[in-house]
């Protein structure tokens, strides 16, 4: 059963790893998942609260600091969301576009910005105070912060510009939260996800191997060992790959 004194929110809620993230910590908090269009989270939030749970969907879009701050006003305002807030996991991806440079429109170039880099500033913002706010509770596990991130924030391949600037932005980004937040006992985690995960998107993307691609649930096991983890031993940033992935 959840507890109803503290939640977690998840920014870009899919069938795929946002879907298994909020799944693995509803199993202990209250959980406020985000999506652009509704019909990534109806579902879920439905089989959440089926199972014993507790689980609101609310249609965000992360790039737009409006949208962002609407839906955490509205959250503020719900019943088991306005208290102590355990976890932020920003799993937004946004457009994933692969394409010569020569060929790339302003707005696609900038698409990868303003998911990766202006959205989790957005995200950060609001999330922020609120587990700083939960620190001082003296919370089980410490104030989480943890974004889902590829090797394309560590090196930018050809065709891969705008994702590419995107990742860097928000490496950057989780760089200087964990500088600012973790002496005040902010966890702040950049997940590099390197591989292709197991989603409905790639179930007939074929491998030479059975168990080449990552478990979304396994990422989530992941986030939520990160979550647990005491204040004399933060992990800041995580590589998760298949074992056959070549890096």
């Amino acid at each position: 059963m959840a507890s109803q004194k503290m939640w977690a929110v998840v920014a870009g809620v899919g069938p795929g790893t946002g879907a298994s993230v909020a799944r693995r910590f509803a199993q202990s908090y209250s959980v406020a998942l985000l999506a652009r269009n509704p019909s990534n989270y109806e579902d879920l939030v439905k089989e959440i609260n089926a199972s014993g749970g507790r689980a609101i969907g609310i249609s965000t879009d992360c790039s737009d600091g409006a949208s962002v701050a609407a839906a955490f006003e509205q959250l503020k305002k719900t019943e088991g969301f306005n208290t102590n807030l355990a976890a932020a996991i920003y799993n937004v991806g946004g457009r994933f576009i692969r394409k010569s440079f020569l060929e790339l429109t302003e707005e696609e170039f900038e698409t990868g910005w303003k998911t990766n880099g202006l959205g989790g500033y957005h995200f950060s913002k609001a999330v922020l105070p609120l587990l700083l706010e939960t620190e001082k509770a003296s919370p089980q596990f410490p104030p989480t912060l943890i974004f889902t991130s590829a090797t394309a924030a560590m090196r930018g391949g050809a065709m891969f510009s705008s994702f590419s600037t995107g990742k860097f932005a928000m490496r950057s980004l989780t760089q200087s939260l964990s500088r600012e937040f973790g002496p005040k006992g902010i966890h702040v985690v950049h997940a590099i996800i390197d591989g292709v995960i197991d989603i409905p998107r790639t179930k007939e993307w074929k491998f030479d191997l059975p168990d080449a691609k990552i478990s979304p649930e396994s990422i989530a096991d992941s986030y939520w060992h990160l979550h647990t983890q005491p204040r004399t031993s933060f992990t800041n940033e995580l590589d998760i790959r298949p074992y056959c992935e070549k890096w």
